[in-house]
């Protein structure tokens, strides 16, 4: 069956426009509050969400719907994802929800839902929402005397804060460092600084002032030039930029510099392996990671296990091959003892746990490998599919072959646009742009064409 409404990451759109309106969020309240509901004991779930304007919409309708059918509902507010996942858990809550749209810009939104360990829903169990969301409401809803309550959880915050600091070793404290941090205007701007500032660190916050609209505007992970700017006039010894939801997260050296999700696994990685504490020999990556991690870790007798893009997909790799590390390039980093989904925040303090125990500056803790020449192009198109295409599908023979064992090429359709993803790396720079630029020529005429 078709799915109407989930996409590869929750339900997600332009706020008021299909599918993200109150009406649907309302429904599909009604229709996932249903499905966790088993017995005649009360049933509850857990909501937070991002500042977006949007999110006190979709809040009131999904708390409207899961009340109809006799769930208590516990209001959160401004959480970071990964918070919701585990404050489902804490709670024994049924179902956790996150009203975000994550990366994206304020006039989106989205609906994420964690069952009760936390994780992600599968394809499954969402097919499953979908079909009681097209069912007669008469056969959803509850009796007067089983209508759900709603309250707001005061202690949400300290709930979290306190999670995020347990994840340092005890002997770890952040006393001598200035620290910048900006929380892209997003769900982490008040929990981020003060669990810093709680472990000792100068905190210098930008991206906390959220008005609804400024989510991820010119600020946060996907943005991180003010980070590097503020990193540079303050002379910290390291930046952090979260994005809207707190589930990414890319780190600014000392000298401004970037440093992406790849680094900052090998990082981790590294450091986990040298105490013992990393699991199944290696660490679960997307397609998209590079090349000299791979290599990093190899030299480190560590392998590289690669996913389709998606973090659900890498935690679903890592449940099943028993991985307490991966993530994405774009900075998700899943260190699952700790957390069920990425965390922007926990994944920043296990690097200033290496750089506090090794005296070393970022720049240096940072720089694991050298990263190869990767280059990533997409092209748009209208209809059909470019990539089934005769001559699209010898132009990437070609460019696979030209690569060779020393080089990696990806091609994929977006989940979410119209849009070919053309991804090439390898030593020759030259040769990764001339491929590139081959695929990306041979998919626009196809395109045109069709």
């Amino acid at each position: 069956m078709a799915r109407h409404y989930f996409g590869t990451d929750g339900i997600r759109g332009l706020a008021n426009s299909h599918p993200m309106t109150s009406e649907i969020a309302l429904k599909v309240g009604m229709a996932a509050g249903k499905l966790f509901s088993n017995g005649a004991r009360r049933h509850r779930v857990v909501i937070g969400k991002d500042t977006r304007l949007s999110g006190y919409m979709i809040e009131s309708a999904l708390m409207s719907g899961f009340t109809a059918v006799g769930m208590d509902v516990f209001l959160l507010g401004p959480m970071p994802t990964p918070a919701v996942a585990m404050l489902t858990r804490s709670l024994r809550a049924d179902l956790g929800v996150m009203i975000s749209a994550s990366h994206n810009p304020y006039a989106d939104n989205g609906i994420k839902f964690f069952d009760p360990d936390g994780y992600k829903l599968s394809d499954e169990v969402e097919k499953r929402i979908e079909t009681l969301m097209e069912a007669r409401t008469d056969d959803l809803l509850v009796t007067a005397d089983r209508i759900g309550r709603a309250k707001r959880i005061e202690s949400a915050q300290e709930r979290y804060i306190e999670f995020a600091k347990r994840t340092l070793p005890r002997n770890i404290r952040l006393n001598d460092l200035r620290v910048v941090v900006d929380c892209a205007n997003g769900a982490g701007y008040q929990v981020a600084p003060e669990a810093l500032w709680e472990l000792g660190a100068e905190v210098v916050k930008i991206g906390v002032e959220p008005n609804g609209r400024n989510i991820n505007h010119k600020c946060g992970s996907t943005s991180p030039e003010a980070l590097c700017e503020k990193v540079r006039e303050m002379r910290a010894d390291i930046g952090i930029a979260l994005d809207g939801d707190a589930d990414r997260v890319v780190i600014a050296d000392e000298k401004g510099c970037i440093v992406d999700g790849d680094q900052i696994m090998a990082v981790i990685a590294e450091s986990w392996h040298r105490r013992g504490k990393l699991a199944a020999g290696g660490v679960v990556a997307t397609v998209m990671s590079n090349l000299g991690l791979e290599r990093y870790l190899k030299d480190l007798g560590l392998t590289l296990a690669r996913t389709p893009v998606g973090d659900r997909y890498v935690v679903e790799y890592m449940r099943k091959h028993g991985y307490n590390v991966g993530g994405e390039q774009s900075g998700h980093i899943v260190l699952s003892d700790f957390t069920t989904t990425g965390d922007g925040l926990v994944s920043a303090l296990q690097v200033l746990s290496v750089v506090v125990g090794t005296g070393k500056p970022v720049s240096e803790v940072c720089k694991r490998f050298d990263a190869l020449p990767q280059i990533l192009e997409n092209v748009r198109y209208a209809d059909g599919m470019p990539l089934e295409q005769d001559t699209v599908k010898q132009a990437i023979d070609l460019g696979r072959k030209r690569l060779g064992v020393q080089g990696r090429l990806v091609i994929r359709p977006s989940g979410t646009e119209p849009v070919i993803r053309v991804m090439a790396e390898g030593d020759d720079e030259g040769l990764v742009h001339e491929v590139v630029g081959d695929i990306v020529e041979a998919v626009k005429k196809a395109a045109h064409a069709a």
